[in-house]
């Protein structure tokens, strides 16, 4: 697993010395500006995908706009990418964990007083 803290394609360099321009895949976590819930997804494009997101062109995520993107991970392997995501989807431990980790970037909603 590679993590990257920027969108850069990332470049491996050979045994021999040559550079090679691999495609990435992600694993994120999306909070909504409007509700504060997390959204966890996976994607080759995370730009492109973030985009589509803020757009509503996401069916079941459209209600929620806009998002902040909170989190990603960086794969060479499209495997091993899916399987994160499924792990911290199915594995509460695993997101807890996770949100443990980022909790200062997550949003805290307004506390309603009145």
């Amino acid at each position: 697993m590679v993590r990257t803290s920027g969108f850069s394609p990332c470049r491996v360099i050979t045994p021999l010395g040559g550079i090679l321009k691999t495609d990435m895949h992600y694993v994120y976590v999306l909070q909504s500006l409007k509700d504060y819930n997390t959204y966890i997804g996976y994607t080759s494009n995370l730009r492109k995908r973030f985009k589509e997101h803020n757009l509503g062109k996401t069916k079941s995520l459209k209600h929620r706009t806009p998002f902040k993107l909170i989190y990603y991970e960086a794969f060479l392997n499209k495997t091993d990418a899916r399987k994160r995501e499924i792990e911290l989807k199915r594995n509460s431990s695993k997101k807890r964990e996770l949100f443990r980790n980022i909790k200062k970037s997550l949003i805290v909603p307004p506390s309603s007083s009145g």
